[in-house]
């Protein structure tokens, strides 16, 4: 069990087919984890085993992979890295890697370099306050520019970017890299290792004003060392390393290294620099909750257990899998843990450690290490597990990034037996991954997300893991009308067959109501036309007819029913009589004034690069839809606040991801109803 200071939890991130997986085999393989490297275009890597993702070939979910390191400062390290989905449909993965982890790898490809998804991954560690650093992949495919790649970067996010390497070779010719502290090239044999040697002239005087650069940048963030360099004395790798190390932790500067996850070029530098360079959960306090106030939790191992709750997973042999990691303590197997927010008491029947879908049993998780164990039923995701007694039973997780659903689908089962089944399932797979979303709407079961992808692959997991099979199609518009104009109606119901009938007579005046008001009902009645017993019965009757739809089929708002005249019958009248005769009498008001259909009006925030803008607002304008505001915001961002029809908006994420490259964040919220035009009016 490693020490929480030699403990490193690293979270890969980058746009899809970064190399973020392969770099992972690669990294098992030369920790001698792996016997040998899986490849993602046979479904073989420790990542990447679920069917639907070796189906499409890219990650779909979070994949965990520790793995032990002896660094080149002597010290063994416990090494888990967090690969994370690289498309925007899955970024709730993302956001629970980065929730767990202490160190944000971005992951760029040397011949794709600075994607849209590079970007997204840089803003979301950034605002998860997370150190960063780079590493670029894929040096040794064709195309392939480090120092284009670099220039990038630093464009895209300034000049806290501190290139440690350059390439000796490119593309076919990647057979090492040079090492800018130590101003020493080292190059690779077929194994994954290295040896020493001397640098191509031309390299040569490239990597030394290069190195001449990182070092003042490198000691002008401490006093102590720039003022020994400006006197003359030279930093060494190792002080120089220290010195960044700090800066690494305190946000001001960002490593940018390489490697080949194919060739294995790099790969063992890179394992080096991540525990040398990464900080421990030592060096970070997690924060969390008590009552109002934000407290600070320090990694003690022998503290009082304290333990975050980040990932549910539904496993088909052993049931509901949590993933958590240890904020504070040791937590042991048989340990009896309180849930801070469903106050439900747990034991750990069985702690293991998570390497792909292996499970590896151990017998203490300590402060900072990412643990694994089933049948936690009272833990959802997001949630904190501690001692009843301790100072932890009273604290709270903070709330989780909220995700927009911005893509639906309305669900039917396919057999009665799915049916019976559905709503279970449902739960179970929105507690794996809560970036899903259940609602009713109408009749339907409606299902929400971050994209089609994201939707297709739930509903492929409902069938293989839960057998429930269900048909989708659009979710309806949910179109509401109302009454056109002021008019006085009768509603009836006169039925004799023998002992006691029906009978029931009202009058009601049906009016139009300002828009949004809702519904407004007014007894009117003197003289008791309609006996006071069965004016609720009325009521009732005018809910059912308004909810039963109008004449196009929609339900009715914006009415104002008023009962004031009636007759009934001292033996015949009834409340299903009054219910059916008010009902009626609302049917026959709306067929006679004519109604008017509304269509939902929805509030969509889009915020998109400057650059996009004007197609982005020109698109939304084809949509019937209105401008309200734009709001320029910092890294050349511009948020684009519209009103727009929601009939409009079933396929639109997909349509915006295509205009803006994918660099647009999105949401949608129910606003208002306005009147549809005639000609766009369902038939």
């Amino acid at each position: 069990m490693a020490a929480t200071p030699r403990i490193r939890t690293v979270a890969l991130l980058g746009a899809v087919g970064s190399g973020k997986t392969t770099l992972t085999e690669a990294l098992l393989h030369r920790a001698g984890v792996l016997t040998r490297t899986g490849r993602v275009e046979d479904g073989s890597t420790v990542s990447d085993h679920e069917p639907e993702e070796i189906a499409r070939g890219i990650s779909l979910g979070l994949g965990v992979a520790p793995f032990p390191w002896t660094a080149t400062d002597g010290n063994a390290y416990d090494v888990t890295l967090l690969d994370t989905p690289g498309s925007a449909d899955f970024a709730g993965s993302v956001d629970a890697a980065l929730a767990a982890a202490d160190l944000a790898l971005i992951v760029v490809s040397a011949v794709d370099g600075v994607q849209a998804g590079t970007h997204t991954a840089w803003r979301l560690a950034a605002d998860a306050g997370l150190p960063r650093m780079v590493v670029v992949t894929k040096e040794d495919k064709a195309r392939a520019d480090f120092r284009h790649v670099l220039a990038d970067l630093r464009a895209a996010f300034g000049d806290g970017l501190v290139p440690l390497e350059l390439p000796l070779g490119e593309e076919t010719a990647f057979t090492g890299v040079a090492d800018v502290l130590s101003e020493e090239g080292l190059a690779y044999d077929g194994d994954g290792h290295h040896h020493t040697e001397a640098l191509p002239a031309g390299l040569a005087d490239e990597e030394h004003r290069l190195h001449d650069e990182i070092t003042e940048e490198i000691v002008a963030h401490d006093d102590d060392q720039l003022e020994r360099y400006l006197s003359g004395e030279v930093p060494t790798p190792q002080e120089l390393e220290t010195t960044l190390a700090h800066e690494v932790l305190a946000g001001e500067a960002f490593p940018v290294v390489m490697a080949s996850g194919v060739t294995g070029v790099g790969v063992d530098r890179l394992a080096d620099l991540l525990c040398e360079l990464g900080p421990s959960p030592s060096d970070r306090t997690a924060r969390v909750q008590a009552g109002k106030t934000e407290v600070e939790v320090a990694a003690d191992p022998a503290g009082p257990t304290l333990l975050y709750a980040f990932r549910t997973l539904a496993d088909p042999f052993v049931g509901q899998v949590t993933m958590f990691r240890v904020l504070s303590g040791t937590v042991r197997n048989g340990d009896r843990l309180l849930n801070t927010a469903t106050r439900t008491e747990e034991r750990i029947p069985g702690l293991f450690r998570l390497r792909g879908k292996e499970h590896l049993p151990v017998d203490a998780v300590p402060a900072g290490q990412i643990g694994a164990v089933a049948k936690l039923t009272g833990t959802p995701s997001g949630t904190l597990l501690a001692e009843r007694t301790g100072p932890g039973a009273s604290m709270t997780a903070r709330p989780p990034r909220e995700r927009a659903t911005v893509y639906a689908l309305a669900l039917a089962p396919l057999t009665q037996s799915d049916d019976d089944r559905l709503s279970a399932a449902l739960a179970r797979l929105t507690a794996e991954d809560p970036t899903l979303r259940v609602d009713r709407s109408g009749d339907s079961t409606v299902l929400r997300g971050l994209g089609d992808t994201h939707l297709t692959v739930a509903l492929e997991r409902l069938a293989r893991v839960f057998g429930v099979h269900v048909s989708t199609s659009p979710v309806p518009v949910g179109y509401r009308e109302t009454i056109r104009k002021p008019v006085e109606a009768e509603g009836k119901v006169k039925k004799q067959s023998g002992g006691h009938g029906q009978f029931a007579v009202v009058q009601l005046r049906v009016s139009p109501l300002p828009s949004g008001t809702g519904f407004e009902f007014v007894d009117a009645i003197v003289g008791g036309a309609i006996p006071r017993t069965y004016v609720q019965a009325v009521h009732k009757g005018v809910v059912e007819a308004m909810a039963s739809g109008g004449p196009h089929g929609y339900p009715v708002v914006d009415l104002r029913v008023e009962v004031y005249d009636g007759k009934s019958h001292s033996v015949d009248s009834s409340d299903m009589a009054f219910r059916t005769a008010a009902a009626t009498g609302v049917r026959e008001a709306l067929h006679a004034a004519g109604t008017t259909v509304l269509e939902p009006i929805s509030h969509v925030s889009v915020t998109v690069p400057m650059a996009a803008q004007g197609d982005v607002m020109s698109d939304l304008s084809a949509r019937r839809g209105h401008i309200n505001a734009t709001t320029s915001l910092d890294d050349g961002l511009v948020l684009i606040e519209a009103s727009v029809p929601e009939a409009e908006l079933a396929r639109y994420v997909l349509d915006l991801r295509s205009i803006t490259g994918g660099r647009a964040e999105l949401t949608i919220e129910p606003d208002r109803f306005e009147v549809c035009p005639d000609h766009l009016v369902p038939a």
